[in-house]
Parts: structure tokens; C-alpha cells; sequence
């Protein structure tokens, strides 16, 4: 188990600092020590105040660490003065420490200075040479270049002036930019791009914290840089994909949401099988449409069709009851997986769905039954939708959705030329889903 330590500030809030460094550590497998510079009164809303801890008891803190346990890898987060950086590169030289990882944090995500300015010349001076990788973003590089860094040929500039003061590698986080999320990296060799999905979202609080120790656990790891970089690119992808809208302000992201999915696979499964032998078991041949049903449960965090059960072959009616030919499987169902990855773009944890047939008077039970209920016109769709296979569905649901305040139970439409009418039923899982349908059957 590699060794990951990683010196840094306390964040009260849980989602930046020393709170975040230990929690990816430990979900990527290492063993994560941390060494605590300065204690933050701290939420999503910003950062009320900073309480230093002495340069004294930092080194303390590291001499316990590394004469006992050790290291494979060192990053380091907020550092709060200039004193507590020049105790982090004397000790840093003293033992030798190869795979040092600088995150240069300056700036709390609510806009509160977390590094006085003396510190920042400190850092250039004293901690970029020991560096085998620094990784700022725009507002960090500017203030180490000492002029703006706005763009892609700028962060190239950036990185090149850092590498030049002592730098190993240089990675220019271009978070801040428009458009598609792109990093730089450079090795004193080339420059490299990594680029990923921008995720639109207000809940980034801890993302340097997550990629700057994701990456010390892939060096750790002994992984090429390049490699290094990437997987620890796609891992703060993930957890920035699966944030949490926690408190008023900037919520946290959430690494493990892509552990979560791993976990619950046998979970999800189990569970739609489940319910479709309740299903079996019950008279409801009459709610199978003519292009017949399906029952879909998507994994926590789900992000692409195959992150969703359902019944390959779908369910089909057999007199007044229904039958299947296979058991769930995941990425069986294009149709009810572009449901529900849909509706959970909205309402995360609206998990589950089933089509079936539609009548006025399975609209007129759901309503009396006291769902939600909404109905969408199909002829409304644009040629452009129409013409794209696979795309009617998902404009469907979105638009759907769009005028809906709340997730609602139901939402059905009458059908178009070419297109069967028909009812889908929400919920959280398939158990739920299951027994709305039961319900309306009876």
C-alpha cells in the first residue's frame, strides 16, 4: 500500500483540504498521513476564518510521519505563510523526498485568501525547485508569473516560465476557461493536452484538493507522468460529475461516487429481478404496449446506458400475464436507459422506469391514484429530433421535464405518425416503479 502524505489545511466544511486529500487517498487505495498547517472556519459559502498552526509543531508533525511510517509520495495544499513554507522545503531536502506534488493553493472556492502574499514568493523560491509536479490553476499561475494567464497559448507560457524555475513538470489546470475543460501539461520536453466534458455545475469545492491527490497517488503508484495525469484527470471528472448540492454556497465534489456505482451493481441487478418476478406473478398483460415493455434501474451516479439493468429482449405480454427470455443485465436497453439517465439529470435519485400501454383510462387511474401527471404532445418535436435515431425519446423526456417543477410519477403521451402512444412510469427503484404499476393494473 503506497504512502501518500500530504500537508495541508484543515477544512471544516469537509470538502477541500486535508478532508478531501484523505478521503481520495483512501478510496484509490493508499494510505494517506496528513501533516495540518492551519485550521479553516470553513463551508460552502466561503472561509470565515484562518487560525495558523506554528511552523514548530508543522515540523513536528512531518518528523513524526516520515521517521516512523515514511513516504512514496508528498503533496502539499494550503500553507498559509511564508514561515510553514520554508519549514516545508528544509524538511522536504532533509529526507530526500523525490515525488514531491505542489498544489499551490491561494484562493478558497467562496474568493477567501488562504496564502499570504510574502508566502507566494516563498513558494517560487523555495518549493517550485523541489517540485516533481505543480499543478495551478489560472489565478495560481497568474500570480506566480506575475501577469494574467487567460487562454490556451497563455497557459502554455505559464508553464514553460514555471518548468524554468525548477519545476519537473508542470501541469496548468484551465479550469477558469470557457468551453471544453483542457489541462496542460509540460515536461520540459512538449506540451501535452488533457482534455475532458464540461460539467455544469455550481458544486466544485474541493476539486483541486481531489486532482492534486489523485495525482500523488498515481505517482505514488510509480505511473509515467503522462499516465499519471490522465487517470487522475478522468477520476476529478467523476467526482465533479457526481457532486453534492450541499449547504448554500459551492457544494463539494464526490469521489466516491464512482465507487458507489461498482458497489451497488449486485444491488441493482438483484432488484430488478426481483421485480420483475413480482411482475409475473401478477395479471397485466393488458398495460404491454404493442412495441412491448421494459423495467430499468440505473446504478447510483449513472452516466451512460450501460450503468442501467433491464430485461434483454423486453418484457412481453403472454395472455394476461407477461414473460421474459433472460434475466436483468446491464446496458440491456437503449430505449428505457435514455428514460432514465434523462430524468436523473434532474432528480439524481429517480432511478427506475417502465413503458407501458397507454388508454385514457390508465391516465385517468393515475390521476385518481393521486400521481403526478404529465402529458407531452409528440407532434411538437422538430424534424431535425425526428430524423437522428434514438434522439425522439430523449427530446421527449427533456422537454417534458423542462416544464415540470418536480419529477412527476407519470408522463405519457398520445403517440405521433410512426410512434406508438404510450405511459411511463417513474420512481426510485424498480420495486417502486413496480408497484405504481401494480396499483394501476388493480
Amino acid at each position: 500500500m503506497k504512502r501518500i502524505l500530504t500537508i495541508a489545511g484543515s477544512d471544516s466544511g469537509g470538502g477541500a483540504g486535508i478532508q478531501a486529500d484523505l478521503r481520495t487517498i483512501a478510496l484509490l487505495g493508499g494510505f494517506g498521513m496528513s501533516v495540518v498547517t492551519a485550521l479553516t472556519a470553513q463551508n460552502t459559502l466561503g472561509v470565515q476564518d484562518v487560525y495558523p498552526i506554528s511552523p514548530e509543531f508543522v515540523e513536528k508533525q512531518i518528523d513524526s510521519v516520515i521517521t516512523d511510517i515514511g513516504v512514496d509520495a508528498v503533496k502539499t495544499g494550503m500553507l498559509a505563510n511564508s514561515q510553514v513554507v520554508k519549514v516545508i522545503a528544509r524538511k522536504i531536502k532533509g529526507y530526500r523526498v523525490e515525488k514531491f506534488i505542489v498544489d499551490p493553493v491561494m484562493i478558497a472556492k467562496g474568493g477567501g485568501a488562504l496564502l499570504s502574499k510574502d508566502a507566494i514568493d516563498t513558494l517560487i523560491e523555495e518549493l517550485i525547485p523541489l517540485a516533481f509536479l505543480i499543478t495551478p490553476n489560472l489565478p495560481e499561475a497568474s500570480a506566480i508569473c506575475g501577469k494574467p494567464v487567460e487562454n490556451l497559448d497563455e497557459m502554455r507560457e505559464a508553464a514553460k516560465y514555471i518548468y524554468q524555475k525548477g519545476a519537473k513538470n508542470v501541469l496548468v489546470k484551465g479550469g477558469h476557461l470557457p468551453g471544453r475543460s483542457m489541462d496542460i501539461l509540460f515536461d520540459g520536453k512538449g506540451f501535452y493536452e488533457y482534455d475532458s466534458e464540461r460539467i455544469h455545475t455550481e458544486n466544485t469545492h474541493g476539486t483541486g484538493c481531489v486532482y492534486s491527490a489523485a495525482l500523488a497517488f498515481e505517482i505514488a503508484k510509480g505511473n509515467h507522468i503522462h499516465q499519471a495525469v490522465k487517470n487522475a484527470k478522468e477520476f476529478v471528472t467523476s467526482a465533479i460529475r457526481n457532486s453534492l448540492p450541499l449547504g448554500g454556497g459551492h457544494g463539494t465534489v464526490n469521489p466516491y461516487g464512482v465507487f458507489s456505482k461498482e458497489i451497488q451493481r449486485c444491488h441493482v441487478i438483484s432488484q430488478v429481478k426481483e421485480a420483475v418476478r413480482v411482475l409475473k406473478e401478477e395479471k397485466i398483460g393488458h398495460l404491454i404496449p404493442e412495441v412491448q415493455s421494459n423495467l430499468g434501474m440505473a446504478l447510483p451516479y449513472a452516466e451512460r446506458v450501460e450503468d442501467i439493468a433491464a430485461v434483454p429482449g423486453r418484457i412481453v405480454r403472454l395472455g394476461n400475464t407477461v414473460a421474459t427470455v433472460s434475466d436483468p443485465e446491464f446496458g440491456a436497453s437503449q430505449h428505457i436507459a435514455r428514460i432514465i439517465l434523462t430524468v436523473m439529470r434532474y432528480q439524481s435519485d429517480m432511478r427506475s422506469a417502465m413503458n407501458i400501454r397507454y388508454s385514457e383510462d390508465t391516465v385517468e387511474r393515475c390521476k385518481n391514484m393521486g400521481l403526478r401527471v404529465r402529458y407531452f404532445d409528440r407532434r411538437k418535436e422538430p424534424d431535425h429530433v425526428k430524423e437522428v435515431e434514438g434522439s425522439s425519446l430523449e427530446w421527449v423526456m427533456e422537454n417534458s421535464l423542462e416544464e415540470e417543477k418536480g419529477i412527476p410519477d407519470v408522463i405519457y403521451d398520445t403517440g405521433d405518425v410512426g410512434k406508438e402512444p404510450m405511459v411511463r412510469i417513474l420512481g426510485k427503484d424498480a420495486m417502486e416503479v413496480v408497484g405504481k404499476v401494480l396499483r394501476i393494473a388493480k
